[in-house]
C-alpha cells in the first residue's frame, strides 16, 4: 500500500538558471578575451573555470528539462527520469576537479618566470566578473535549498564571484606594484577555491546514488513517532532514502495491533502514518506493508 504526491525537482528553477547560463557565457566571453589581450593566467584560469561552470548550468537545466519531459514512471523506470539529476551533478563535480588540476599546473609552471600582464583591464574584467556573479548568485540562492542541481550551479557562482575578488586582488598588486607574480598565485588560489566545491557536490552525489537516510530524517526518531500512533504495535525494514532532491521516498512493515481486524481500520492507521511522514518528516512517497502480529517471525523464518 502506498502514498504518493508530486515532487519537485528543480523545474521551477528553470528559468533562473537559464538566465544565469546567460550571464556565465557573458563573463565567460569577456574573461577569455581580455586574457588574451593582457596574457593574465588568472584571467585565463577564471574563464576556464567560468567554462565549467557553464557546463554545469546547460547541465543542470537539459537533467530538469529530461525529469520534466520524461519524468513519468514506466515499466523500466518506475521513479521515471528522475535520478539524470544526480548523474548530471556528478559529471558537473568531475569536470570542475579537472578544471582544478589543470589551473594548478599552468599555475606552479609561471612561478617561476611569471610575465608581464596588464593590470587595468584585469580589473575592468574582474569587476564586470564579480557584478554578473553577484546577480547570479541572487538568483539561484532560494533554488539552492531545493535541488541539488541548483545548489550546484549555485556553489560554482559562489566560487566565481571569489575568482572575480582573486584576479582584482592580483590586478591591483600588478598595477601599483608590479608584482607579476600576483597572476600565477591568484591563479593557485582559483583552482584551491574549485576543489572543496567540487568535493562537496560529489560527496552528496554519492549519499543519494548509495541511498543513504537523508541527513535531516533521525531513523530513531521516525521508528518512534510511528510506534506511537494508535493501532501501531511495531515498525521494522524501516528504509529512507532519496530519487533526486526534494523526493526523500520510505519503506516500512508496519505491525498492526489484534484490534485492527478489518480493512477500514488498516486505512485509518495508513492515514494517520502518511500524514506523520509528510508533516514532520517531509516525505511525501511512502510505501507500508501492514502485517498482522506474529508475521515477522514467519519472514525471519523465511529468510533462513
Amino acid at each position: 500500500m502506498g502514498h504518493e504526491h508530486s515532487h519537485g525537482s528543480g523545474v521551477q528553477h528553470r528559468s533562473r538558471l537559464a538566465v544565469v547560463l546567460v550571464l556565465s557565457l557573458t563573463v565567460l566571453v569577456v574573461e577569455a578575451i581580455v586574457a588574451w589581450i593582457t596574457g593574465s593566467l588568472a584571467l585565463l584560469a577564471d574563464a576556464g573555470h567560468m567554462l565549467g561552470d557553464t557546463f554545469g548550468v546547460a547541465m543542470a537545466l537539459a537533467a530538469i528539462s529530461v525529469a520534466q519531459v520524461g519524468g513519468r514512471p514506466g515499466t523500466r523506470r518506475s521513479f521515471g527520469y528522475h535520478r539524470t539529476e544526480i548523474l548530471a551533478a556528478a559529471l558537473n563535480g568531475l569536470v570542475l576537479l579537472g578544471l582544478a588540476v589543470w589551473v594548478a599546473i599552468n599555475a606552479v609552471r609561471r612561478l617561476g618566470d611569471a610575465p608581464e600582464v596588464d593590470g587595468p583591464f584585469m580589473i575592468a574584467a574582474g569587476a564586470v566578473g564579480l557584478v554578473i556573479n553577484v546577480i547570479g548568485l541572487m538568483l539561484l540562492r532560494a533554488g539552492a535549498k531545493e535541488s541539488l542541481n541548483v545548489r550546484g550551479a549555485y556553489l560554482e557562482v559562489v566560487g566565481d564571484a571569489l575568482g572575480s575578488v582573486a584576479v582584482i586582488v592580483a590586478a591591483l598588486l600588478i598595477t601599483t606594484l608590479d608584482w607579476f607574480l600576483a597572476d600565477p598565485i591568484a591563479s593557485l588560489l582559483i583552482a584551491a577555491m574549485i576543489v572543496p566545491r567540487a568535493v562537496s557536490l560529489l560527496r552528496d552525489v554519492a549519499e543519494v546514488l548509495l541511498e543513504s537516510t537523508p541527513k535531516d530524517v533521525d531513523l530513531e526518531e521516525l521508528r518512534a513517532h510511528m510506534t506511537g500512533m494508535d493501532g501501531v504495535q511495531d515498525v521494522h525494514d524501516l528504509h529512507v532514502w532519496t530519487i533526486t532532491s526534494g523526493m526523500p521516498v520510505m519503506s516500512a512493515h508496519v505491525v498492526v495491533e489484534d484490534s485492527v481486524t478489518h480493512m477500514g481500520q488498516a486505512e485509518v492507521v495508513l492515514d494517520r502514518l502518511r500524514s506523520c511522514l509528510a508533516d514532520h518528516f517531509d516525505v511525501e512517497h511512502s510505501t507500508f506493508q501492514i502485517e498482522p502480529a506474529g508475521h515477522f517471525d514467519k519472514e525471519q523464518n523465511l529468510h533462513h
